[in-house]
């Protein structure tokens, strides 16, 4: 998705400046958080009624841009 921008926001005035989905107060870390433990995007979208397909494709979009801007030390064990 080329347009996340459209759907994500940070907003001083909402959740602390966390990064939301637009007109929500639903973090994108919290979408994130669901789909890293294996909750389906079917499963998010019946527990955020507010949210869309859409909105999860520009939480998943953030993050991927987010790791080719930041590169977190990884450890990996040699066997």
């Amino acid at each position: 998705m080329k347009n996340w921008r459209d759907y994500i926001a940070v907003d001083p005035n909402i959740c602390h400046g966390q990064v939301c989905i637009k007109g929500t107060r639903i973090m994108v870390s919290i979408i994130l958080d669901n789909l890293a433990a294996g909750v389906s995007q079917k499963e998010i979208l019946e527990s955020y009624p507010s949210l869309t397909l859409k909105d999860i494709q520009a939480a998943i979009a953030y993050a991927a841009e987010l790791a080719r801007e930041e590169i977190i030390p990884v450890v990996s064990k040699t066997s």
